[in-house]
């Protein structure tokens, strides 16, 4: 089993699990607390259709990859972790903005639904909830494992891991635990997060770079392969969790570097938010 693939498999399960854990418990213990608890399931039955969805999507996308042929596997293969770039990005900026009113507006939302709607509309609230948060999840998986190529399994199973700690997380929530930071563990995981996608950015710019759809920066910027190593001990490791090259075209080392010092810049600038009620303040995340 590759450590590093593993690790990077358990961050992305961790990280991404605990946001959907955290829908589903900030409406299930709603739901419990004005008295209408019977509607559980429909609740489950969102999330689980959800999930169904998000791993039908992950896997169909990962089979794709392997039954092309070069060079239209390379392209797809870096057109996914672009996507999987990309996405996780936006979420990680658009969880940051919402995190303080997350869980006020899944209230209203519930009762919109109880009030002007069916019981099964909560089911529905909870896949549109849930799905962002799975359909993410799958990409990113996705995107890695294209990268790590025959460390997937690896990665698997440590997203495996990682959303089972989830669900931990998400039922300590629901209890009313406060023995978890939430605000450090989203700012944390979320810079881990960023390395990570800074890894697929660069990979697929690698990947155009050798089927010639970026015709410029393809010189090899240096080679230490001899002195440290990408296919094995620590060198792997770094290039299974933050896509470290030891012989990275200048493209890709450009479009590493920047996208680190932009998007951690960006991320990591204090939130100005509006004044939250007593509810919003339940659920501070990244500032």
């Amino acid at each position: 089993m590759s450590f590093g693939a593993f690790s990077s498999g358990l961050l992305i399960g961790l990280r991404e699990g605990v946001e959907g854990a955290l829908i589903v418990a900030i409406v299930l213990a709603y739901l419990a607390r004005t008295g209408n608890g019977r509607h559980a399931s429909r609740i489950w039955l969102g999330t689980g259709l959800a999930i169904a969805v998000s791993l039908a999507a992950g896997l169909l996308i990962f089979s794709t990859v392997g039954s092309l042929q070069e060079p239209y596997e390379q392209a797809f293969e870096g057109g996914t972790m672009l996507v999987a770039a990309a996405v996780v990005t936006w979420m990680l900026f658009w969880m940051r903005r919402q995190a303080m009113g997350l869980r006020s507006e899944l209230q209203a939302a519930v009762d919109r639904v109880l009030t002007e709607g069916t019981a099964f509309g909560l089911a529905i609230l909870a896949f549109t909830a849930v799905i962002r948060e799975g359909i993410e999840t799958s990409l990113f998986l996705v995107g890695q494992a294209t990268s790590v190529s025959a460390d997937a399994g690896s990665l698997f199973a440590g997203a495996l891991v990682g959303l089972a700690a989830a669900v931990v997380v998400g039922w300590l929530f629901y209890t009313g635990s406060r023995r978890i930071d939430l605000r450090a563990f989203f700012r944390w995981t979320g810079i881990g997060l960023v390395f990570i996608a800074a890894g697929l950015l660069s990979h697929a710019v690698h990947e155009f770079v050798e089927i010639g759809v970026i015709p410029i920066g393809t010189a090899t910027t240096f080679d230490i392969s001899a002195a440290f190593s990408d296919t094995d001990g620590l060198g792997a490791f770094l290039r299974a969790i933050f896509g470290y090259s030891a012989s990275p075209e200048v493209a890709t080392l450009v479009t590493h570097v920047t996208y680190l010092v932009v998007v951690l810049a960006l991320y990591l600038r204090p939130v100005r938010l509006a004044t939250a009620g007593p509810d919003q303040r339940a659920v501070p995340t990244t500032r």
